[in-house]
């Protein structure tokens, strides 16, 4: 199987460094996006989802950091107030993002949830042309699918394709920390009301 994996990688690295890189030059520098391409390619080939992070737009990572702080923060008050019939739902929902070690890894459980890398590296070929506006660019490969960009603060260039979709699970995600908070209160609340009410003294208040 190893044998098989790396006789892949070879073939789409020859691939796609044969289309967009010059003879002299047989793998293309980082801060272009045939460049970035090229590595996303290796990566998929040799099934290293976790390497494409670094070459996805800045603002996708930025989400990825934030659904795995508001996983993490939900569950840290859910887990002091909620019972344990409410909490379980969110401990199997939730658990996952708010352990990971890194937003790379939320990135990377939400990719393969939505077959991100499975449809990016049934697509890989060579790459047809580049069209640069500035800091954006547009990919476009052999078979004509035309891949949005955009230069990282870093100086590299990130695929613009799941931005939306991360963007869109981050607000989701601090949403739904603001509303555990607030049942969270809920919860204390009705705690402290029964307690004071099965107290001596609440028993004899008129």
């Amino acid at each position: 199987m190893s044998r098989l994996r790396a006789f892949g990688a070879a073939v789409v690295f020859g691939l796609v460094v044969a289309a967009c890189a010059p003879a002299a030059r047989p793998f293309p520098p980082e801060g272009t996006p045939e460049g970035a391409y090229a590595r996303v390619a290796v990566a998929l080939a040799e099934g290293r989802p976790r390497d494409l992070f670094p070459f996805i737009e800045d603002e996708a990572q930025w989400a990825a950091y934030t659904i795995r702080k508001e996983r993490a923060r939900s569950l840290e008050v859910a887990r002091r107030s909620f019972p344990k019939e409410a909490l379980a739902p969110l401990e199997a929902s939730y658990g996952p993002d708010a352990a990971a070690p890194d937003g790379a890894d939320v990135f990377v459980r939400i990719g393969k949830a939505r077959g991100w890398f499975a449809r990016l590296r049934g697509d890989l070929s060579g790459v047809a042309r580049t069209e640069i506006d500035g800091d954006r660019a547009t990919l476009v490969t052999a078979r004509g699918t035309r891949y949005p960009m955009r230069r990282r603060s870093v100086g590299i260039w990130g695929l613009s394709a799941y931005t939306a979709e991360l963007t869109a699970d981050a607000e989701r995600a601090t949403r739904d920390r603001a509303r555990i908070e607030a049942a969270a209160r809920d919860y204390e609340l009705s705690r402290a009301g029964g307690a004071a009410s099965s107290s001596p003294s609440a028993a004899r208040a008129p």
